[in-house]
């Protein structure tokens, strides 16, 4: 019996690592190529607004963390740097500096979903047509899935 219970445990204990590593490794190994440096910079070059991820904000940590120069244009927003990877990774414009899940959970419905993040370094994503991005101050990284906060960046 006790053997039994053992194995039982053991089996368990690799299966959910394995969910888990999984669930973590799968978008690194899915991602798309990110675009050129050259690229990203080329957009940044027509923004009107920047600001900086930082690893040091209050919802970040170890797993959950954007570092780099973000440029926010009425058309495109792109990042030069990296965002840790996960899964499900969503951009928002946010209409006030939030750093963690609780601050943004609080304006989420004022924010705008601009889309998918698919890489996770130098990205570029299209705001959709109707999005003003003078209306909001912040550019915010989400995990959808798991609701986490990965990183934030005032540019205005």
């Amino acid at each position: 019996m006790k053997k039994s219970l053992l194995l039982l445990i053991s089996h368990l204990v690799v299966l959910i690592s394995g969910f888990v590593l999984g669930v973590y490794l799968l978008p690194i190994l899915t991602a798309p190529a990110p675009p050129s440096v050259a690229i990203v910079q080329a957009i940044a070059g027509q923004s009107d607004f920047r600001g900086q991820f930082r690893r040091d904000l209050a919802g970040s940590d170890l797993l959950h963390w954007g570092e780099g120069e973000i440029s926010v244009g009425k058309q495109t927003i792109a990042l030069i740097g990296k965002v840790s990877p996960g899964p499900d990774y969503k951009l928002y414009l946010v209409p006030e500096f939030v750093e963690n899940e609780a601050q943004f959970l609080k304006v989420k419905a004022r924010s705008a979903r601009l889309g998918d993040i698919k890489t996770f370094e130098n990205f570029i994503v299209p705001v959709p047509a109707g999005v003003d991005v003078t209306q909001y101050t912040t550019v915010l990284v989400w995990c959808e899935t798991f609701s986490e906060f990965i990183s934030a960046a005032k540019y205005r």
